[in-house]
């Protein structure tokens, strides 16, 4: 019998990611605000793109997942400033107020 892992690897791939993005977007907001939001931007674009060329289908899911979480990443850091403006995450007392 054999055994395909494929499924399983881009499931923890996914999982991974998406996990990543988390604590990337909060600190990205806390440290830097909504400045940065286009190198999300340009990330997922990147990586969206990068993934219809790649023939193996494990590099082209990861780099595809990596690439939509990119892009979901800047409506959560927009949202995340909301939530710092309601008083849910701490604000930066070292960064230029623009709440």
């Amino acid at each position: 019998m054999d055994l395909y892992f494929t499924g399983i690897i881009i499931a923890v791939s996914c999982f991974l990611i998406i996990g990543l993005f988390h604590p990337i977007v909060i600190k990205t907001e806390y440290y830097s605000g909504t400045r940065y939001w286009w190198m999300f931007l340009i990330a997922g674009i990147a990586c969206v793109a990068a993934a219809l060329f790649i023939e193996n289908s494990i590099v082209s899911a990861v780099l595809g997942i990596f690439g939509a979480s990119s892009l979901w990443s800047i409506k959560e850091l927009f949202e995340q400033r909301e939530r710092v403006r309601k008083g849910w995450f701490p604000m930066n007392p070292k960064r230029k107020n623009e709440y």
